[in-house]
């Protein structure tokens, strides 16, 4: 076969990377302020069980993390969690229960582990990204219950730590990024934890894919194009 001007596409494989989720390694800033001396307070909470409610992206999951390796506590996800799974998830004495939606939430499973979590005096720290207690609940009970738990909230971020959260994420990915991108983006997408993952996602797939460093001139074009 002769020579052909055909030049092969260059693959971008989205190979796995590491978030970290150490206590170090959290941005503290006045929207999740309360959220981290609720986790700093541990085990002088003022309920043993506790809510920690924010937005998509706020630092739930990493501010969870850092007490679970505190208190030695097991994980599980919300709907996942089954009546015959409580006794076992609360095992250690201390359960994060993450991401509780409405909508796949079961009742009689979420009352039995707070009825026993308070029997067995376990810690347990539940996370949703609205407060339970708007949930459309049919046992009275467990609506009761859910209204009583304490409610610690995380607020979008303000400029600092939005700034802030564009160079972790973007570390995260060891994607090396300057203050110009930086700045263009903390400028021009939604001020949102969830828009800043979204963009770096974004940045660091067509940067591999274009086989392109991130520079604000890429940045510009994606998010146009987008």
């Amino acid at each position: 076969m002769t020579g052909s001007s055909i030049q092969p596409r260059q693959l971008a494989f989205a190979l796995p990377h590491a978030e970290s989720l150490t206590r170090d390694n959290f941005l503290e800033g006045p929207a999740n302020a309360a959220g981290l001396a609720l986790i700093d307070s541990w085990p002088d909470w003022p309920s043993r069980i506790m809510l920690l409610v924010g937005p998509e992206g706020s630092g739930k999951s990493h501010l969870a993390a850092i007490w679970a390796e505190a208190a030695g506590a097991r994980a599980i996800s919300a709907h996942a969690l089954t009546p015959a799974a409580v006794p076992g998830a609360l095992a250690t004495g201390a359960l994060v229960v993450e991401d509780l939606k409405p909508q796949d939430l079961d009742e009689r499973a979420l009352f039995h582990l707070i009825n026993l979590a308070r029997e067995d005096q376990a810690f347990v720290l539940i996370t949703a990204r609205i407060a339970p207690s708007a949930f459309e609940v049919e046992l009275r009970d467990l609506r009761s219950r859910l209204r009583a738990v304490p409610t610690v909230s995380l607020l979008a971020p303000d400029d600092a730590l939005f700034r802030a959260l564009i160079v972790k994420f973007c570390a995260d990915r060891q994607l090396p990024v300057d203050e110009a991108v930086v700045s263009y983006l903390a400028t021009r997408i939604e001020r949102s934890y969830a828009a800043v993952r979204q963009a770096v996602e974004l940045l660091d797939s067509e940067a591999l894919r274009l086989g392109r460093p991130v520079t604000r001139a890429l940045a510009a074009e994606l998010l146009r194009n987008g």
